[in-house]
């Protein structure tokens, strides 16, 4: 085995376009054939996923990319998904109070903001994602839905990708996913890369001994890297 046993990658942005643009096949295939050789051969890194994805969408994409021992983490750090054994593991701070948190959070958005063209995310089970399709709307009302959650008393962070506001519970990132993660196989952390692209990914920097992004990535992501690609999203993925 070389330097790392496992490589942790967000998905959009990075293996695939956060819009509803087609996936490169092609080039997830070439993931495919690395993590089909990597269970064989053992001689090379994992390649797992680390996403603010509902788990199915992540759960699909670990399958399509062949890899069969290493767990998934999805939701941004709410779930884990074991490909090993099919399993499903919700982070333990998660109860009965926090998902009741979460459903009434998105009624109050949508009395808000429903008639502005915001619609919520679905498939998620204790966050939540606001999606409008301009950019620029989204930006515009990110401070108002932090304060929305703060006057409530819904401990709640906010934070932007490209299409979306993603919602998540203050204790819980991909950092605690991750951790889970490792916690769960063993692997040691400095025995890890990463790689992403928006806000959400610094978390991954904050675990893995390695950190990359493709050149799409923000400024703050840039500046967490030690290597920043010249190739945007999966061809950034396959370079680093």
């Amino acid at each position: 085995m070389g330097r790392y046993d496992l490589l942790i990658c967000d998905i959009d942005g990075c293996l695939a376009p956060e819009t509803s643009e087609p996936m490169n096949i092609e080039k997830l295939s070439l993931i495919a054939d690395h993590n089909r050789l990597a269970t064989a051969r053992q001689d090379r890194p994992i390649i797992t996923l680390c996403s603010g994805r509902p788990i199915p969408f992540v759960e699909t994409l670990c399958r399509v990319l062949q890899n069969t021992t290493v767990p998934c983490v999805a939701e941004n750090g709410v779930w884990l998904y074991d490909p090993s054994n099919n399993g499903y593991a919700m982070d333990d701070s998660i109860g009965p109070d926090e998902v009741k948190m979460i459903h009434a959070a998105e009624q109050r958005m949508m009395e808000l903001y429903h008639e502005h063209g915001v619609r919520i995310q679905p498939g998620k089970s204790a966050s939540l994602s606001l999606y409008h399709p301009d950019p620029n709307y989204l930006e515009s009302i990110a401070p108002a839905v932090e304060k929305e959650f703060h006057s409530q008393g819904w401990p709640l962070r906010v934070s932007l990708t490209l299409f979306y506001i993603n919602c998540d519970f203050s204790q819980i990132s991909k950092a605690t996913g991750i951790r889970r993660l490792l916690s769960q196989t063993g692997i040691d952390p400095h025995r890890t890369a990463g790689i992403g692209d928006t806000s959400s990914d610094l978390g991954i920097a904050e675990v893995v001994e390695t950190f990359g992004c493709p050149s799409n990535a923000i400024a703050s992501v840039k500046a967490a890297a030690d290597f920043i690609s010249e190739h945007e999203q999966i061809d950034g993925v396959l370079d680093f």
